[in-house]
């Protein structure tokens, strides 16, 4: 079955359609001109995330966005590229712009000096673009003013203007109008360059400007209705050749045959003036077609128009399908879109109901999945609580979930198997109850293994059969607790429970053994952050193993910040077991493990690794007698559950 016809209605995306426009639009302004590929309102209701990915594909610069919101949802699904917020702000919105690298515009001076003192304090320093009102009467600072405001933006030590922009009034016909703000905004350039003030990205064209004034496109350009293969007015059609990227198709849900003189819908707007057949389609007002589209709209079916009769109600509508030869149950529908040799468009929706196609397109299908199609193919589908997503900390984990849930079914191309990778991903990186996910960088283990003194040997007659390793294990994360635990534990039992503890900064293995763990089996001789000694408050053994508990109360000030993390511990190992096994248990970035043997009385060391990631293979130095050492770049994750253990002969 065909991923459309699980639901009632669907939106198609022709996302080669999309990439035709982007031929033209890169075909018009040229190798010189960037393009901001314009996405708010869910891209314009053809799904933001999946345009972002595509544009950034055929070569978009950066993004445009209406809200912080909208720039959140672009980063949560993957989108590092520049996200600028083109609308003006409220001061609540800052945090986010701060927490998801979004940029700004800036229309007035009082938010741009809550900008900077929000910055100094994030320790952050940041780009906006300065919107300037030319004419347009609505966003940005009046054209007048707009030199004294970025003089005094320019002395503030945290913020980088990177844009300036305006936006035209009137840019899908060619008006003297947009000639007036054109030269305004002209002359406000040339008044920052005569002060050698140098603004490096400047745009001003939408989609009209793109196509009816080229002596606009500046360095960059904002198109957003010409991308998704709609002229923004008449006099446009001559100046691209442009395809529509969005469909919105249902089906017949049922048919009927009413006598004449029956009504049909709310208020009896339509009487049947002769026996008439009626098909009711599962779309209404609430999906975005519009009540003023009653007994006057028209849908495709079998590649013929049939008239919506009747009122528009919130989940249906009711068409006449008398004319149309062996209609049935099951049939698609076409709401906006091509169906044989007919096509009804967006402008042809929008002249009906008096407004503009832009309207049509964003509330078009506002419920219904989007489906993606490349080569006339389903490629990927979006249900519309993905499409609308947007995070909202914890508040929002059983979403957080359900939605990379679903990413791996698709993935996967089978339920069962994404289920599976699902439960085993969590498992991995959460543990059985939900704790924060914790990255790791530049992950070093450096392994001493030596023999004990003959002195030691004379006071402790186990020394002389076992092995003295100290191992120094460094890397940086998130610090989590400002009083925090090293556990070793004797077996997987008591591992596991030191796993469950949120408190545990570092876990051992010491072996399955039956006695107890002593200071003399596992001693934390060190414990550093960021190069500041660490006191050691206690050490204790327990039901779960042996416990040392570090810290301080000047950790706090460290707390939910990177931090890098150094612990020496120093174990005693039984010469009889003749192998050592090091474990990365989360996932992490960049990897130097080295067994340093020449201490002690072993030979023909070799290692046997095994590492998941993008490149699961380590650099591997061998210093014959003495060492071997493995390596990953700084720049390569590596994934749960990778590691490596040393072996060598009996």
């Amino acid at each position: 079955m065909a991923e459309e016809h699980r639901y009632r209605s669907w939106v198609e995306v022709d996302l080669d359609h999309f990439t035709h426009n982007w031929d033209e639009m890169k075909r018009l302004v040229g190798p010189g001109v960037r393009i901001m590929q314009v996405v708010k309102a869910d891209a314009y209701g053809h799904g933001a995330i999946e345009i972002a990915h595509l544009a950034l594909k055929n070569g978009a610069a950066c993004f445009g966005v209406a809200n912080a919101d909208e720039g959140v949802q672009l980063r949560v699904g993957g989108i590092d590229a520049p996200i600028v917020i083109l609308s003006p702000s409220p001061d609540s919105e800052i945090n986010s712009i701060i927490k998801y690298s979004l940029i700004p515009s800036v229309s007035d001076i009082g938010f741009a000096r809550e900008l900077q003192k929000r910055f100094k304090k994030a320790d952050l320093r940041a780009p906006i673009h300065i919107e300037v009102d030319t004419g347009m009467g609505r966003g940005g600072t009046i054209h007048y003013e707009a030199f004294d405001m970025i003089k005094e933006i320019l002395s503030f030590s945290n913020i980088i203007i990177e844009g300036i922009f305006s936006h035209l009034a009137a840019s899908e016909t060619t008006t003297d109008y947009n000639q007036r703000q054109w030269h305004l905004f002209r002359g406000l350039l040339d008044i920052l360059a005569d002060h050698q003030i140098e603004i490096p990205v400047k745009h001003m064209c939408n989609s009209g400007a793109i196509l009816n004034y080229p002596q606009f496109h500046l360095n960059m350009v904002r198109p957003g209705i010409m991308s998704y293969g709609i002229y923004p007015s008449p006099e446009t059609k001559d100046k691209a050749q442009l395809a529509p990227v969005m469909s919105f198709k249902s089906r017949i849900v049922l048919i009927k045959e009413f006598p004449e003189g029956y009504s049909i819908g709310y208020n009896r707007t339509y009487i049947t003036y002769k026996p008439t057949r009626i098909a009711t389609i599962p779309v209404g007002y609430g999906d975005g077609y519009g009540v003023i589209l009653s007994n006057q709209g028209e849908v495709l079916i079998r590649g013929k128009r049939a008239p919506v009769v009747g009122r528009v109600s919130m989940d249906m509508c009711t068409v006449d399908v008398s004319n149309i030869t062996g209609c049935e149950v099951g049939d698609e529908v076409v709401m906006m879109g091509r169906q044989g040799d007919e096509s009804i468009t967006a402008n042809e929706i929008a002249d009906r109901t008096k407004t503009i196609s832009y309207e049509i397109l964003c509330a078009l299908g506002k419920r219904a999945p989007r489906v993606f199609l490349q080569k006339g193919k389903t490629d990927s589908v979006a249900p519309r609580l993905q499409r609308i997503f947007i995070p909202d900390e914890e508040k929002s984990i059983a979403r957080i979930d359900n939605i990379i849930r679903r990413c791996f079914h698709t993935r996967a191309r089978n339920e069962e198997l994404g289920d599976a990778i699902y439960y085993e991903m969590f498992e991995t990186l959460f543990g059985k109850e939900d704790r924060r996910l914790e990255l790791r960088t530049n992950f070093r283990y450096d392994i001493h293994v030596t023999e004990f003194s003959e002195a030691e040997i004379r006071s402790d007659r186990l020394a002389g059969r076992e092995f003295r390793v100290t191992t120094l294990i460094a890397y940086t994360k998130t610090f989590n607790h400002p009083i925090f635990m090293i556990g070793c534990a004797a077996n997987n039992e008591q591992l596991a429970s030191f796993f469950d503890d949120k408190r545990c900064e570092y876990r051992w293995l010491l072996g399955q053994r039956q006695d107890a763990i002593t200071e003399k089996d596992f001693r934390v001789s060190r414990v550093r952050i960021d190069d500041e000694e660490v006191p050691i408050i206690r050490t204790e053994a327990t039901d779960r193993g042996f416990e040392v508990w570090c810290g301080s109360e000047d950790l706090k000030k460290k707390v939910n910040r990177q931090a890098r993390i150094s612990i020496e511990i120093v174990t005693r190992k039984s010469k009889r077991n003749n192998l050592f096994s090091v474990y990365l248990v989360y996932p992490t970035r960049g990897l130097d493990i080295t067994f340093n043997y020449h201490g002690a009385r072993i030979k023909n060391v070799r290692d046997i690794s095994f590492f998941a990631g993008r490149h699961p293979d380590p650099e591997i130095i061998r210093e014959k007698g003495k060492s071997v050492r493995l390596r990953i770049s700084d720049d390569e994750w590596i994934f749960p559950t990778s590691g490596v253990t040393f072996i060598w002969d009996p």
